[in-house]
């Protein structure tokens, strides 16, 4: 067991938490103040960039995805998949949530919840709009804040890299079809050509440009070093790009916001729920078929978390900035943290009682050269 946990190549999967990821709420809520304040006092250059589109794709926000998605993508090391075949348990157990469960219960919950218990507090013509967001909030498994919740975890490392590798791929061709079928379902008019044009900015070409770019910086010498500099030199262009993006659309939400404060509230009630029944589940899933604990971790918090940049800028795409689906993809970047945290504490609370079952390996058995502490 002991080979499967050797320290990933890639020390950046094993960040701690900085101080960004760590307060993500509290910028999230900075925005939300300073997006309806800035809308209020100048609705028109909101507009005016509201309407700078190509093929209902928003120019600013599509350049701000970018920004976003590609620091955090040079992460992920593809050439990961070659030991998928060394965490069958757990990637199965992963995959099935990620792609099985997690889209189809995200839309019950939207449907059960925002379609029928808090019809009468929310606007009605958003009614289908929330729930698209939700949908496009849970189709899409999390990329960069998932090494962040493994490191948190105790999880190991090439497990999670091999894990994201793959989502990734798979991500490309499972992402529209999942997403269009579900809003069919709903009875949500799916517009194939704005969906299949955001798999190909928003997944395809980050996931081309940061794999080639993270090649080139690993073909030299001291490559290691060199990535980790660029991976440094980058971040604060995914910090400044989210927030950006945040302040854009909480401009154009701001008279919803206003009128109704509520909605935020119970657009957060599905998603929690949603976060805690899909870790819950892979979690359970890992122990009944004897994961040992430093795969199940990770694996439980793959399975639970989003790819919320991805989600806001499809909602964005498909719906506009002032739709009820970008506000519910937003919101999921609102609950992600403290909800996460949670999580990640019940997973590391729980070792003892998850390796008191038979078959399963110690921890020391399994990853005994990590040492970072699970309460941090």
């Amino acid at each position: 067991m002991s080979s499967q946990c050797e320290v990933s190549a890639n020390k950046t999967a094993g960040a701690q938490m900085g101080v960004f990821e760590r307060y993500l709420s509290l910028w999230v809520f900075i925005c939300i103040v300073i997006g309806v304040s800035l809308g209020h006092l100048f609705p028109t250059l909101f507009h005016f960039f509201g309407e700078l589109q190509i093929a209902h794709i928003n120019i600013p926000v599509a350049v701000l995805v970018w920004l976003m998605i590609i620091p955090m993508l040079i992460k992920v090391d593809l050439k990961a998949l070659k030991d998928v075949h060394k965490f069958w348990r757990g990637i199965s157990v992963t995959l099935f949530v990620n792609w099985g469960v997690k889209p189809f219960s995200m839309a019950l919950l939207g449907w059960v919840f925002i379609g029928y218990f808090f019809r009468d507090w929310l606007p009605a013509e958003q009614i289908d709009s929330y729930i698209a967001g939700l949908i496009l909030l849970a189709a899409a498994p999390c990329t960069a804040m998932v090494f962040v919740w493994s490191n948190l975890s105790r999880g190991e490392p090439n497990f999670t890299l091999s894990q994201v590798a793959l989502n990734d791929i798979i991500m490309v061709f499972a992402f529209a079809p999942i997403v269009a079928l579900l809003l069919g379902i709903s009875s949500i008019h799916v517009p194939w050509d704005t969906l299949l044009l955001s798999v190909l900015l928003y997944i395809v070409v980050p996931l081309i440009i940061a794999n080639l770019w993270r090649r080139w910086l690993l073909s030299s010498s001291n490559d290691q070093k060199r990535l980790d500099r660029t991976l440094q030199i980058i971040h604060p262009w995914s910090l400044i790009a989210l927030l950006a993006t945040l302040v854009l659309l909480f401009g154009f939400q701001g008279e919803q916001i206003i009128r109704q404060p509520l909605i935020i509230l119970l657009l957060a009630i599905p998603i929690t729920i949603q976060v805690f029944f899909n870790s819950g589940l892979a979690y359970l899933l890992n122990r009944a078929v004897k994961s040992p604990h430093c795969i199940a971790g990770p694996s439980a918090l793959i399975g639970a978390s989003n790819f919320f940049e991805l989600s806001v800028a499809t909602a964005i795409a498909l719906f506009g900035f002032e739709s009820g689906a970008a506000l519910a993809t937003v919101v999921g970047v609102l609950v992600e943290v403290p909800v996460m945290l949670i999580a990640v504490r019940v997973v590391g609370s729980t070792v003892g009682w998850y390796e008191s079952k038979p078959g399963i390996a110690t921890y020391e058995e399994c990853c005994p050269v990590q040492t970072n502490d699970v309460s941090t």
